[in-house]
């Protein structure tokens, strides 16, 4: 490698242990270097940056004080504080797949692992010096945002024979495709290189094409051979998940965003389209599992914010409103008031209180206090005309609803409604999907998740079985997963099926039996449903069959 790139680069080392910092430029000084700065942690970083503009960041993962390396990386990267030609080397002694996974989806240029020997860290720096050397006005206009000029100069530099970087060149021209939207050409572009070579990029582009293309029967089953194979496996996930949203089929886009984010767990994006198809789905459980998780990742990220405080507490009580088990209504309790006291912590203003207050409202209500709930939610601002935070707003209808103001929570899912599509890029497709969803079981459906289980079970041991059949119908509509009203409506259907006649409901029974197969139930539960079954039996009632 030419000695005066060695002489002229700048590097930034972002590390926080003396020693390790103190190999690092006795490393670099060593192999020529001498443009060095020093960072130990990431404000420190980010002022550099904006001072600066780096030809190399050399980055530890383990950086403890505000953001880790793979936070830090990813701000630079979002506000454009580093360019696609300053080349970006992750170093860490920590390998656990989920860490990894996390920090190769940033595509950063490389990712070294300590303890490294100079040697190592000359072969790679040298390597990728070089090659964001070479590339650099390729880099700099697609930093430019000017696409369609860097694949001309890109096509211009694959004509030249025996061009050591075309592997390179192919990705960025595809990458460059597929942002301006051109999917017919992408889709034959990726096609021709496959038919060079088996890149994993350029099947992964060649998805992309297919999918923004509408061509999804051939997308699903490329992704499917993708599974299969450990380097592609994520993204396949990943991409599956976002094609089955398109394509309505929610329950099989959770299970496949679900699987993603066991693997990574640090991508905040993903985490939330796995957070509004849980909703769609009324897995609430789910919801608010996922929703702790981005409240810990996002922690002095860029995404953190107080609606990640806000959306953890509400799916707290969303999910404690639809579990009949009172010691985990205890601990989700619990769990909400810690999100409000480090909400009100890290972001110390009044501008969320009357967001708190709808959340407190729902805890006074979640505790049975219902007069304490009204009175809170009563003294609120009525103006609604404008909705400053979707989140809020839908947890404001929610607590009208359950409070009995039925028709103060219609108006404003309505609103709620409008303004999304008003604004389709400030709205998640699906989380609008969500709330229409939430509109009509609440138009439908005038008690709130709790009073409706036990307004079934009150008549269900009054005899009154056509109401409590009625009600414990509802109640699974709105909580489809909860297996005490599974178990409770698969009773009243044959209970009132033997008492009154009539046509049983055999589909309606299959749901529930599906939901119950698959359940972990308490003994008691498990007699309740032995005895369902044999009654099935004697009526030669096949419920268990789910595809009949």
């Amino acid at each position: 490698m030419p000695t005066k790139i060695y002489a002229k680069a700048k590097i930034l080392i972002v590390e926080e242990q003396p020693l390790a910092q103190s190999y690092m430029k006795q490393s670099l000084e060593r192999l020529g270097f001498q443009q060095l700065y020093f960072a130990d942690h990431a404000i420190a970083a980010k002022e550099q940056c904006l001072a600066e503009q780096f030809d190399l960041i050399v980055c530890s993962f383990n950086l403890s004080k505000h953001q880790d390396g793979y936070q830090l990386y990813e701000e630079l990267r979002v506000k454009q504080l580093i360019k696609n030609s300053t080349a970006f080397i992750f170093i860490s002694a920590e390998t656990s797949g989920a860490l990894v996974h996390s920090v190769l989806e940033l595509q950063p240029d490389d990712f070294l692992v300590k303890p490294f020997t100079v040697q190592e860290l000359k072969t790679r720096i040298e390597r990728i010096l070089k090659r964001k050397n070479e590339l650099q006005s390729i880099y700099t206009l697609i930093d430019d945002g000017n696409d369609s000029k860097a694949i001309k100069v890109i096509d211009a530099a694959l004509n030249k024979k025996n061009n050591i970087y075309s592997p390179i060149l192919l990705r960025l021209k595809g990458d460059a495709l597929l942002r301006l939207n051109r999917s017919e050409e992408a889709k034959d572009f990726f096609t021709s290189v496959l038919d060079i070579q088996k890149f994993a990029w350029a099947k992964v582009g060649l998805v992309e094409a297919l999918i923004a293309n509408n061509e999804h029967i051939l997308a699903q089953r490329m992704l499917k051979t993708m599974l299969e194979r450990h380097e592609t496996r994520l993204v396949a996930l990943d991409l599956l998940g976002r094609l089955e949203i398109k394509l309505n089929q929610f329950e099989l886009a959770q299970d496949f965003l679900s699987q993603a984010v066991d693997i990574a767990p640090r991508n905040i994006q993903r985490q939330k389209s796995l957070s509004n198809v849980s909703l769609v789905n009324h897995d609430y459980e789910k919801n608010y599992l996922t929703q702790k998780d981005i409240a810990s990742y996002a922690r002095h990220s860029i995404h953190d914010s107080p609606d990640i405080y806000l959306n953890a507490a509400r799916a707290g009580i969303d999910f404690a409103l639809t579990t009949d088990q009172t010691d985990q209504i205890q601990r989700i309790s619990r769990q909400t008031n810690k999100y409000i006291n480090d909400l009100k912590k890290q972001f110390p203003n009044n501008a969320n209180q009357s967001q708190i207050d709808v959340l407190n409202a729902r805890l006074h209500y979640l505790k049975d206090e219902h007069q304490k709930a009204k009175r809170l939610i009563e003294q609120l601002d009525d103006d609604d005309t404008l909705i400053r935070s979707v989140d809020g707003a839908l947890d404001k209808a929610k607590a009208f609803h359950e409070l009995g103001f039925h028709q103060k929570a219609q108006a404003l899912f309505s609103q709620i409604i409008s303004h999304c599509e008003r604004h389709p890029n400030m709205s998640d497709m699906t989380y609008l999907r969500y709330i229409q969803q939430q509109q009509s079981e609440r138009r439908d459906i005038k008690m709130g998740p709790k009073e409706l289980n036990n307004h079934a079970v009150t008549q269900f041991n009054k005899g009154q079985l056509n109401t409590a059949l009625e009600a414990f119908t509802q109640a699974f509509r709105v909580m489809p997963r909860n297996p005490s009203i599974a178990l409770n409506l698969l009773q009243c259907l044959f209970d009132s099926t033997k008492q009154k006649g009539g046509t049983f409901n055999l589909v309606l029974a299959k749901k529930c039996y599906a939901l119950l197969g698959n359940a972990s139930l308490q003994p008691d539960q498990s007699q309740r449903l032995d005895k369902i079954l044999h009654m099935a039996k004697e009526m030669k009632l096949d419920i268990q069959n789910l595809s009949k």
